[in-house]
């Protein structure tokens, strides 16, 4: 009787999609913000990333609701947080690219928080 069990397959992490009304206007947003190019692209889905590394991507729901943060009527599914040098200089940045910012933020001092197009809340801070 053999004591040898069958190797487990490998799993890779190969990216988060968020839902939203429109994929190309997200990765826009997300692609000036992180750098990445556009992986794969149709009408309904974008993937942004570097080949052979996790990436992004914006998938077309058409009854999408934007979370209402920090009202939990419509609570957000997840968020992204973001290192920043310079929370003053990076959310200058953030909202120039199209990213808005809700009047309500917990600690304005170590991070910020900012809602990217389609209204999913996002961090940036300085404790990463």
């Amino acid at each position: 009787m053999s004591t040898e069990t069958p190797s487990a397959p490998a799993f890779r992490y190969a990216a988060v999609t968020f839902d939203c009304a429109d994929p190309a206007d997200m990765a826009r947003f997300y692609g000036e913000l992180l750098g990445f190019p556009v992986l794969f692209s149709t009408d309904d889905f974008v993937l942004l990333g570097q080949e052979g590394a996790a990436g992004l991507g914006f998938n077309r729901l058409a009854d999408y609701r934007p979370p209402t943060w920090p009202d939990p009527t419509q609570e957000k599914q997840a968020h992204i947080e973001l290192g920043v040098d310079d929370l003053d200089l990076a959310e200058k940045r953030l909202l120039d690219l199209g990213a808005t910012k809700p009047a309500f933020q917990p600690d304005p001092e170590r991070w910020r928080v900012l809602l990217d197009p389609a209204g999913h809340p996002f961090c940036i801070t300085t404790l990463v």
